[in-house]
């Protein structure tokens, strides 16, 4: 069985495809893990900028065989997990597909959530089942979770920046709020699969 992982943004070619490999390399080791992304207003078939791609460079991860696609509601429908960019990216995804509401989180608000339960593995060791069980029974207590969890004084520190077509600081602002997200839930739900 597979957990999958889908990371959205509008253009998919800046924000999405950066989440998506930073996970990936998190998350790989475990094997049964599938991310891919994917964008409102895809950039279909584009790569992801040169400016992004020398970031993701130096943290020893290669993008240029990303290639944008456009969000759909069977994308969706087969995410375990889907992690908005911003406010607006996850309001577009939960009205295509109003059954993916609990699994979809912005990226920068399922990490502060994560934070707020802690080791996933300490609420879900009833959980039972598969990795892959444990990590969706992780999922859902973060759903449940996500309104006693702390929030944050401005609503857009939940969005990442979009640098596309901006400045290579622009860029590194970006990556700077997607990196430490994707490893804190990379962590949450490292430690809900093997519990």
């Amino acid at each position: 069985m597979t957990f999958r992982i889908l990371t959205v943004c509008t253009g998919n070619v800046c924000r999405s495809p950066t989440a998506e490999l930073l996970l990936e390399h998190e998350l790989g080791e475990l094997g049964f893990v599938e991310i891919s992304s994917a964008g409102t207003g895809a950039l279909v078939d584009h790569g992801i900028p040169e400016p992004g791609l020398r970031l993701l460079g130096s943290d020893g991860l290669d993008g240029t065989a990303h290639r944008a696609r456009q969000l759909t509601p069977s994308i969706v429908r087969d995410a375990d997990l889907v992690l908005a960019m911003s406010r607006e990216h996850r309001k577009a995804i939960v009205e295509m597909t109003p059954a993916a509401t609990r699994r979809t989180f912005t990226i920068r608000e399922l990490a502060r959530v994560a934070e707020f339960v802690g080791a996933a593995g300490d609420a879900l060791t009833e959980a039972g089942g598969t990795p892959e069980d444990r990590m969706r029974a992780a999922v859902l207590l973060a759903a449940v979770q996500r309104g006693l969890a702390p929030q944050p004084e401005d609503p857009a520190e939940s969005d990442v920046i979009d640098p596309y077509r901006r400045s290579d600081e622009a860029y590194a602002e970006s990556f700077d709020q997607i990196r430490p997200a994707a490893t804190t839930i990379a962590k949450y739900l490292t430690s809900a699969a093997r519990s």
